[in-house]
């Protein structure tokens, strides 16, 4: 089954809680923008993030997470390039509510999922 990047389920919350750690695991340095994905999370779990821009983060973050969507992810250069462009969408909306403590929170975890320093960011 397919999910469009736009449905949001009511689950996407609890899937992202549970699943994303595993994901960033499996996806570290293969994916670009999982240190933003991350900072994301701990945005869209801020009581002062709007809860509209809640639901598109966590939409994305879903799809990112969910292993059947529009390109396979196994598929070489291309499998992620829908992820990213879903989660695109969200973090341009997010961006204007992002804060340094996201930020801090995402080094701190995957500092601890990789148990090595993440990536600089470009």
């Amino acid at each position: 089954m397919t999910r469009n990047p736009q449905d949001r389920e009511p689950g996407d919350e609890d899937l992202v809680i549970q699943d994303l750690g595993g994901k960033v695991r499996r996806t570290i340095g293969k994916v670009p923008f999982t240190r933003n994905a991350v900072a994301a999370f701990y945005a869209a779990r801020d009581p002062a993030t709007p809860t509209g821009v809640k639901a598109a983060v966590m939409a994305a973050l879903a799809y990112f997470i969910v292993p059947v969507d529009m390109v396979p992810d196994f598929i070489a250069a291309l499998g992620y390039t829908d992820d990213a462009t879903v989660f695109y969408g969200a973090w341009r909306l997010l961006a204007p509510h992002l804060k340094p403590q996201h930020e801090t929170k995402a080094r701190e975890f995957l500092l601890q999922e990789t148990e090595s320093p993440p990536p600089p960011e470009d």
